[in-house]
């Protein structure tokens, strides 16, 4: 197996992809660029018991960071906290995922 092949993929907790999916259909509305493949991929989901690929996650946190940035002159302030709350918890994820696993023994 090559490593081109080998997707990597996260789980991710059900209201998590819910409010990802709400505020990347606001992306997509604001033309931003990757959210309509996030979007499906979020909406899709469910039927995966919510295991998406680990570059589908790292694109929408980015789609979001990018959203919070073009709305944050015309979005409630909760409005804007709730998009890059998301957005962290999609990021925080993909770096826990990137972590080495800690050892009991130190080197």
């Amino acid at each position: 197996m090559t490593s081109s092949s080998f997707h990597r993929t996260i789980t991710l907790p059900a209201p998590v992809c819910d409010d990802a999916a709400h505020h990347l259909e606001q992306a997509v509305q604001r033309a931003v660029d990757g959210a309509a493949a996030c979007r499906h991929a979020f909406r899709e989901a469910d039927a995966t018991d919510y295991v998406l690929p680990l570059a589908v996650v790292e694109q929408a946190a980015a789609c979001l960071l990018v959203l919070a940035t073009e709305s944050a002159q015309t979005v409630r302030p909760s409005a804007l906290r709730a998009v890059i709350g998301v957005a962290l918890r999609l990021r925080d994820a993909v770096e826990a995922v990137h972590q080495p696993a800690l050892t009991s023994n130190p080197w």
